[in-house]
């Protein structure tokens, strides 16, 4: 009877399949009664845009075989597993391994997950501040965020998250590891730490916050050289990274002479703003293109006339954590030769997420299309490789003291403007005390901007004579 009463639930479950299966798919199921029936079409978000989703005609039937076996393990887990197990739950679990076993970054969105996607896009959320994949079954930090308690924690990108608080986190889905690491500010999350070059495991405890990203910040380095620092691409980065320009150079008074682009540790965000970053600097052409199965995957974004720094030098700094917009915005600069890309290869992640909702409440997270530089270079798994490798790196001055000039001697005749020069030499000397001597990537792409300057005014001089 047992036997029986299996059999009979393992039919009226295959039936139920397969009518939720044309339920949740309306389109594909018109399809097979009419060929005349047009594709279904849903709304959906990508890159923080919404678009319009066609969804193709199936080519084939559908796979009934394994439907059946679905159904079966369906039953069977409700008849003998050690709990009784809901049918939502069964069915969600269903859906999450789904899209889980397609790449690390497709998924399903349950309702806080769905909130708390639209809430990283704004700049606020709370949490510990960390950009975070998954790797051999363990949490990478692909990047932690600046200013947040992960990152002044120290944390840092590539390492690897064996346990939270007391638990593994071998066997964990990503969405399980990310809902531990969030809760209630003020609360402390033990971290323990796998770390290239480290022999022992690592335990870092993070308070948990509010995170508030400021997307974009901005200083003078020292005299005409300025730094924008941008550290995630949110809904309002493009506009924020234009203001940045134009405060810089009122500061400074006139034109710079060169600028550093700091995209280093930068996760990605929102496609949009990557664009509108690019289309500042470049006065015309390609910035990135998309290619993918469904015709609303395929996008061309172009650049505006004009150029917003005219011409100025500039140095884009990466690494291992630069992912997403920030490799789009690298490489339509570096195909562009609008700036030298320095620092460490990029993370690779060269591919176009669609949230398409499925209700009020729930959606799902699905890999639609690649990314491709303006010269059709694949961002996926390659990363961008900068045109000068500069890794971190710790210097040690072999004599920091200071030389006497003639300015030091008593009674020396004075030079023009000689108060004006001091004032700037102790103000380089600040800039490259908190900046450059700390930060050798930085250090080097101040030095390159310096270089490139020069060279361009011996050039300048030279028309000139030419020309006289």
């Amino acid at each position: 009877m047992k036997r029986v009463r299996s059999s009979l639930r393992i039919s009226q479950l295959r039936s139920l399949a397969l009518a939720t299966c044309f339920f949740a798919a309306p389109g594909l199921a018109l399809a097979q009664d009419s060929a005349s029936q047009p594709q279904q079409i849903v709304e959906g978000i990508q890159d923080g845009k919404r678009v319009e989703i066609r969804l193709p005609d199936p080519e084939e039937q559908l796979p009934l075989e394994e439907l059946r076996k679905f159904t079966e393990v369906f039953a069977r887990i409700k008849d003998a597993y050690v709990e009784e197990v809901s049918d939502t739950q069964l069915l969600e679990s269903a859906i999450k391994g789904m899209l889980s076993d397609l790449d690390p970054h497709s998924t399903y969105l349950a309702p806080k997950d769905y909130e708390e996607l639209e809430e990283s896009t704004s700049g606020e959320f709370g949490g510990l501040g960390i950009e975070v994949g998954m790797e051999n079954g363990f949490v990478k930090v692909i990047s932690p965020i600046d200013d947040t308690p992960a990152q002044k924690a120290g944390v840092q990108a590539g390492d690897l998250i064996i346990k939270l608080d007391e638990k593994p986190v071998k066997g964990m889905s990503l969405e399980e590891a990310v809902n531990l690491m969030r809760g209630k500010p003020g609360t402390v999350l033990s971290l323990t730490i796998m770390r290239e070059g480290e022999s022992a495991p690592i335990e870092i405890n993070v308070t948990r916050n509010i995170i508030k990203v400021t997307s974009v910040k901005s200083r003078m380095l020292e005299s005409g050289y300025g730094y924008v620092r941008i550290t995630q691409f949110q809904a309002e980065t493009g506009r924020q990274f234009r203001e940045a320009l134009s405060k810089l150079e009122d500061d400074f008074g006139s034109d710079l002479n060169g600028l550093v682009i700091d995209l280093r540790n930068n996760p990605g965000g929102v496609l949009q703003a990557a664009v509108e970053t690019s289309d500042a600097l470049i006065d015309e052409g390609l910035i990135v293109y998309t290619e993918g199965r469904i015709q609303s995957s395929r996008l061309r974004f172009t650049a505006q006339p004009g150029d917003l720094m005219e011409g100025t030098p500039i140095v884009v700094l990466i690494n291992g954590g630069s992912a997403s917009a920030s490799e789009i915005v690298a490489g339509a600069l570096q195909d562009h030769k609008r700036a030298v890309v320095m620092g460490t290869q990029s993370f690779g992640k060269g591919s176009v997420q669609t949230v398409i909702p499925l209700d009020e409440s729930h959606a799902i997270k699905m890999t639609t299309a690649r990314y491709f530089t303006p010269n059709g270079r694949s961002i996926q798994a390659k990363g961008i490789k900068p045109d000068i490798e500069v890794r971190p790196a710790e210097l040690t001055e072999l004599d920091s003291r200071p030389f006497f000039t003639e300015a030091d001697l008593s009674g020396h005749l004075e030079g023009e403007d000689e108060e004006k020069a001091r004032k700037e030499r102790e103000q380089n000397a600040e800039a490259r005390e908190e900046t450059e001597n700390r930060d050798y990537q930085l250090r080097s792409a101040l030095n390159l901007l310096k270089g490139m300057n020069i060279l361009s005014g011996a050039k300048d001089g030279n028309k000139q004579s030419l020309s006289q």
